[in-house]
């Protein structure tokens, strides 16, 4: 699968081909973490909101329209 981010200012989309993705798994395949233990370490620390609200919550289903935001960057999850 060929994976083309677009960033526009400081929000990047993330092109999903499936209903959701899970925020782990959105975090590594942008590579804002090197792994899953990485992710799992920011996300259960807080470090991690989405829509808005900080979520601790690693496998937590994002869908196309939704928002997560981690050091400074902003991500949309968008459909391919």
């Amino acid at each position: 699968m060929k994976v083309t981010v677009k960033r526009k200012g400081n929000i990047q989309d993330v092109p999903i081909t499936t209903e959701f993705i899970k925020l782990q798994d959105a975090m590594k395949l942008i590579n804002l973490v090197e792994s899953g233990g990485e992710a799992k370490v920011c996300i259960q620390e807080g470090e991690v909101s989405v829509n808005g609200e900080v979520c601790t919550q690693r496998g937590r289903k994002l869908r196309p329209g939704d928002s997560f935001c981690f050091e400074g960057m902003t991500c949309r999850i968008t459909q391919a």
